[in-house]
């Protein structure tokens, strides 16, 4: 691989890294927001919890806007700028509404993130690279996530009772760095043709990843693609129509399953779980680096195995570890057994999401649209997990909550449900999900 070639696409993978940090490091600021603020649980889970994830909806379904007017690279580095001012206004935030505004924002970042820097590298790697250095993004992702434990675990008790600023505000340094580094990327070469009708730009931009004579090659191809692209929005048909009714109704029923799971819910609220359970604080955030430690380690274990199970194999598995994982930690909270066999089980549920869903998701959905409707396909479905995971997130202080939450004595009833869920994603797959493993694209849209 060429080196050039790799950096660039690492810089804006990296990208990923500041969602994984952003969207996790609030479970260590969790409850003590909670009882600095004394806000009540629908607040909390409005405002508090969920409010970066509403953003989040808001950014991956306006990501597109910059893109194309902008640029990828100018995108990416305003999405830098969004991420450091969330990290530095939600540190230095005086009140819940200020505190919520700012996290507003970095979900914003999160969500154009999703489509500006998948976008980007897909554009500017090579074809027999792409997969791989597409792989980057959702690594970045799982590995930011473990960070935010290990960050949130060793600035416990800095600062005293102002440690969650600190655990916020530490996200600022990585994101200044980010916007530098993007700085020095070259812009895609699909956007200069597209948008700026800079063939020269773009072959001069081909040229530092591939041969003269490659670079050159690849602007004609990408001309004519753009012609017959230019021709096919003639005769496209809206993504709502009959003859999309079954790839839409897939991407739609995949991304609710992964949210049903219960994956945020135990991310975001991994310290309040494990409390419950008889942990310390200190140790409870302890315990919670394990799970990303977990989901790093299974996340490259499923990036490994879905050309070679293929998607819907992958998906199994992920659906027996949920329902199995899950059962047990409702019989662990309701017999009340041991806190380290409540964190096995945890685990398994976090290697069960990494080596299925996790893995899965965003590949799947990404193939089963056609050609000339697959940006809005993409959408749809990034659309539909993003809302449903800040649904789930506003709604689970009024379960999960010690003092006013429906099952503050014991909250078993709610991994029951996220089993059940798992069922009914496991006859999902049975019955419904098709395989795409080693079938073109041309295939499957005539295949669905």
């Amino acid at each position: 691989m060429n080196n050039r070639e790799f950096k660039i696409s690492l810089t804006a993978a990296l990208a990923g890294f500041l969602f994984g940090f952003d969207t996790v490091v609030i479970s260590g600021a969790n409850l003590p927001i909670k009882e600095l603020w004394d806000t009540s649980p629908l607040f909390h889970g409005v405002f508090i919890m969920s409010m970066a994830l509403w953003g989040t909806v808001v950014g991956s379904l306006a990501g597109g806007i910059p893109c194309d007017r902008l640029g990828r690279k100018r995108t990416l580095f305003w999405i830098g700028v969004l991420y450091f001012a969330s990290a530095l206004g939600s540190a230095l935030a005086p009140d819940p509404y200020l505190f919520s505004f700012f996290r507003f924002i970095g979900g914003v970042g999160v969500g154009a993130s999703s489509v500006a820097a998948p976008v980007y590298i897909s554009e500017i790697a090579t074809a027999k690279n792409r997969g791989r250095l597409g792989a980057m993004y959702q690594f970045n992702i799982v590995f930011g996530i473990f960070i935010a434990f290990i960050s949130n675990y060793l600035l416990k008790g800095v600062g005293g009772e102002n440690d969650w600023r600190w655990m916020l505000g530490v996200e600022a340094i990585p994101a200044l760095a980010y916007c530098f580094m993007v700085l020095r990327i070259p812009n895609s070469p699909r956007w200069l043709i597209l948008k700026q009708n800079d063939a020269a730009g773009a072959q001069a931009v081909l040229a530092t990843i591939a041969s003269p004579e490659e670079a050159e090659q690849k602007v004609v191809e990408i001309q004519e693609a753009t012609k017959r692209e230019s021709l096919g929005k003639k005769t496209s048909s809206r993504l709502f129509s009959a003859q999309y009714k079954k790839p839409v109704l897939l991407a739609f029923l995949l991304a609710l399953f992964n949210q049903l799971s219960g994956i945020n819910f135990v991310l975001y609220y991994a310290p309040e779980i494990l409390e419950r359970a008889g942990l310390a604080a200190k140790d409870s955030l302890f315990s919670s680096i394990s799970i990303g430690i977990v989901n790093l380690v299974f996340t490259l274990l499923g990036i490994r195995l879905i050309d070679q199970l293929g998607r819907r194999q992958l998906m199994k598995i992920g659906s027996w570890g949920y329902i199995i994982s899950l059962a047990m930690v409702a019989w662990c909270f309701y017999s009340g057994a041991s806190s380290n066999l409540l964190l096995t089980f945890i685990l398994v549920f976090i290697a069960a999401h990494a080596v299925g869903q996790g893995a899965v998701i965003w590949v799947f959905i990404s193939e089963i649209f056609p050609n000339r409707v697959r940006s809005y396909g993409q959408s749809w479905g990034t659309g539909t997990h993003w809302v449903f995971a800040a649904a789930i997130t506003l709604l689970t202080p009024l379960f999960l909550d010690a003092d006013k939450g429906i099952f503050k004595d014991n909250p078993w009833p709610i991994f029951v449900f996220f089993a059940v869920m798992m069922v009914f994603q496991l006859f999902f797959v049975l019955f419904m999900m098709p395989e795409t493993k080693g079938v073109s694209l041309e295939q499957m849209e005539d295949q669905l």
